[in-house]
């Protein structure tokens, strides 16, 4: 089980940091990846990270504004997000899988967490 937290409101330029808490024990053999979903689009990949943190990757679009990390000793990943535009404006969503970019290559998701950035 996956659950999100961290979502909210703010301006832009903003930051703000979301967290994936897991459940069971085999989430450490897992790569993690987080998708969104914005009002009328499809969702898409915005970042993903390893089984072990030690490799990440990133959509073009949040490249150098957001960072991804994990905590497997807790059960956790993080993605931070620094200078938040409007259109990161959606539903984030974490996910258990491969780390590619497809949705397909996912086995485990979470409800999700609304953000929303003001301009």
């Amino acid at each position: 089980q996956l659950v999100e937290s961290g979502g909210g409101l703010l301006q832009a330029g903003g930051s703000l940091r979301l967290t994936c808490a897991a459940s069971g024990r085999a989430f450490s053999s897992y790569a993690i990846s987080w998708f969104r979903q914005a009002p009328g689009k499809e969702r898409e990949f915005v970042a993903a990270v390893s089984w072990s943190g030690s490799n990440t990757y990133y959509a073009d679009s949040v490249k150098g504004r957001f960072t991804v990390s994990r905590d497997n000793a807790n059960n956790t990943v993080y993605l931070q997000m620094n200078g938040l535009k409007p259109e990161d404006t959606a539903v984030y969503y974490c996910a258990a899988g491969s780390g590619a970019r497809s949705q397909l290559e996912y086995d485990y998701w979470g409800q999700g967490t609304q953000v929303t950035v003001s301009s």
